[in-house]
């Protein structure tokens, strides 16, 4: 399948018109990755934004306080990882790792997304606006969810 037809499906990218999914594309990297393989891991410094193209990633969280190592949900096609480095370079908050043999995903560095949206503002404000909103909805979750108890 072509990158901007699985980008297009992408919450992220809602709103972009054809040709800027297509610049979205043009600083995309595909990295093949081996079942097992770790993508990033959790606490380490992030600077890139990964979007699952095929195969599934496992989402990992150890909290030594709890169950190390617990898989707490699987991505696939078009789901995002490390969204939150096209904002800041903060910690990781999870490992991830290829659950099947192979897992592709492209890789989008924070510079060359800043470099992007220098040159079509556009797109970055259609990108945060997304990217804000779905903060906003899991912020607003989690306070509902912890209220509840």
């Amino acid at each position: 399948m072509e990158l901007t037809n699985i980008l297009q499906k992408v919450e992220l990218f809602n709103g972009l018109s054809e040709d800027e999914l297509g610049d979205v594309a043009s600083i995309c990297t595909e990295k093949q990755l081996h079942r097992g393989e770790i993508i990033t891991s959790q606490g380490a410094h992030g600077d890139e934004l990964y979007i699952v193209t095929e195969g599934f990633v496992e989402i990992i969280l150890d909290d030594s306080r709890k169950e190390p190592h617990k898989v707490v949900v699987n991505l696939g096609e078009g789901q995002l990882i490390g969204e939150m480095s096209l904002i800041d370079q903060g910690p990781r908050s999870a490992t991830v790792r290829a659950a099947l043999e192979p897992t592709i995903v492209q890789v989008i560095r924070r510079d060359h997304f800043e470099e992007l949206c220098d040159h079509n503002n556009r797109i970055g404000y259609i990108v945060m606006r997304n990217l804000a909103s779905d903060l906003s909805f899991k912020l607003r979750h989690r306070n509902l969810s912890e209220g509840s108890r």
